[in-house]
């Protein structure tokens, strides 16, 4: 079935499936856990039993998130040793640390208060409950920049020396942690992992809002909080993001500069100012774009912020060290333009808000659902456009994909591809449906927790609204 098929496509194939599968999850889960924090932290703070209904509503469905993304992450660790040998081998003094970091200081503080977040809330303090659901977002951010501390080096390796085994050995610990790409890489993968979470929880509160009959509306105060308040979120990162991403782009200009050409599509260089391409075919073989559509020196004046700026096209690059330029050229182009609508649907919602319509307005609603996935569809976008535009290297500029590969038959790459597929569609595909399922059922008002006019002592914090009472009559709080 498979032969004839190059074995070491068939490896970044299968690498590609399993971790675009993976990041799926972390990019959900990475948000979710911030959100929890700050729905429990407002539950104490304020008292209202709607917080405390929303933690517990999203609670579920982080748990069953969080497991996936820990089992579909597990199985990418297994090809290093099967399918990449020689990058393990070669890079492993400088990955492999990095990653042992992760599992140290990020997987083992979420996992080990994790059972306390899940099971904790009624047989621990609400203190010692609330900081074990801060020590679960705060891991999966450290789980995020140890990560994309590794993949960074990878893109812009430094503080790193060869021995005589051709080994990638640290140097510099620090230099190779802050590598130069990894600060804008962490900020921007950070806050997609945000807006990513901000639209679901948006599309599930409008989808709840719009469900609702009329004489629901007012009561559904579960649906406008979570609304409410993922809008507002996506008002604000949404802007922030198209700046970060402005700014990962300058440094990728200036530190792989050919991934920027693929992105630009620009085959040849322009010496008096380049063209923004819309949308366009590149056509590899001939070396330019097919039906492109562009906005004359627009490139220049966003990269080089100057009409006139000269840029270094394709055509300075050995053909063998250009990366597939029509795969990062579209990649690049999706995720630009789900950006695009996330602010346009950030605007709309601000102009909802201003107006007092924010959950009196079915189009918004309707426009909120459709932009749920959207989140998914731009990291993943965004993944391929830096991964793909990285090759033909797997360490730029100094090791090969082809190179890195161990010494495998066709065949049994394409066989446990295919095991793969089938595996992660059946399994995943019913997690996923369990948790399209939850969030199918509107958040509904418990029992547990304090009224607004109780203090919570147990966490040693007093409700805003009990501290003004007192302040207001003398009483104590």
């Amino acid at each position: 079935m498979f032969e004839g098929l190059d074995a070491v496509f068939l490896a970044r194939l299968q690498f590609a499936f399993t971790v675009s599968f993976h990041f799926i999850f972390p990019s959900f889960s990475i948000g979710l856990a911030s959100y929890l924090a700050v729905l429990e932290a407002l539950w104490l703070w304020t008292g209202r039993q709607v917080y405390l209904d929303l933690f517990k509503y999203w609670l579920k469905i982080f748990a069953l998130a969080f497991g996936m993304g820990v089992v579909s992450g597990i199985v990418m660790s297994y090809q290093f040793g099967t399918n990449w040998s020689v990058f393990s081998d070669k890079a492993g003094p400088v990955i492999g640390p990095l990653m042992a970091y992760e599992v140290l200081t990020a997987f083992f503080l979420e996992a080990g208060f994790l059972g306390v977040m899940l099971f904790g809330m009624n047989r621990v303090g609400k203190g010692l409950h609330f900081a074990a659901t801060l020590a679960v977002a705060v891991g999966t951010f450290f789980s995020a920049f140890w990560i994309l501390s590794a993949n960074s080096w990878m893109q812009t390796p430094a503080g790193f020396a060869i021995n005589a085994g051709g080994q990638f050995v640290p140097a510099d610990w620090w230099a190779i942690i802050f590598n130069p790409s990894f600060p804008y890489r962490l900020v921007h993968t950070v806050f997609g992992a945000y807006l990513t979470t901000a639209l679901v929880v948006g599309a599930v509160g409008a989808w709840h809002l719009l469900r609702a009959k009329p004489a629901e509306k007012q009561a559904n105060e579960g649906a406008r909080v979570m609304f409410s308040m993922a809008m507002g979120m996506i008002t604000v990162v949404a802007p922030l993001q198209i700046f970060a991403g402005d700014q990962h782009g300058l440094n990728t200009l200036q530190h792989q500069p050919v991934k920027v050409m693929a992105m630009e599509g620009h085959f040849k260089s322009y010496p008096d100012g380049a063209p923004l391409v819309l949308f366009g075919w590149p056509d590899e073989a001939a070396g330019k774009n097919l039906f492109a559509v562009e906005i004359p020196k627009a490139s220049s004046l966003i990269l080089k912020h100057s009409l006139d700026a000269p840029l270094k096209g394709l055509d300075t690059v050995d053909r063998k060290d250009w990366p597939p330029v029509a795969v990062v050229f579209w990649a690049f182009r999706i995720m630009v333009g789900m950006g695009m609508l996330m602010l346009a649907l950030a605007a709309f919602s601000l102009l909802a808000r201003v107006r007092g319509k924010l959950y009196e307005w079915p189009l918004l609603h309707r426009l909120a659902i459709a932009m749920g996935p959207a989140g998914f569809v731009a990291v993943i976008a965004g993944w391929v456009t830096t991964e793909v535009g990285r090759q033909p290297y797997t360490v730029y500029g100094l090791l090969r994909t082809v190179d890195s590969a161990s010494k495998l038959d066709a065949p049994a790459v394409g066989a446990s591809l295919v095991s793969f597929v089938i595996v992660y569609f059946f399994a995943f595909g019913a997690g996923t449906y369990y948790i399209l399922k939850l969030m199918s059922h509107p958040p509904h008002r418990g029992e547990e927790g304090p009224r607004r006019d109780q203090p919570v002592r147990a966490a040693g914090i007093t409700p805003a609204p009990v501290v003004a009472e007192s302040l207001a009559t003398g009483k104590e709080a």
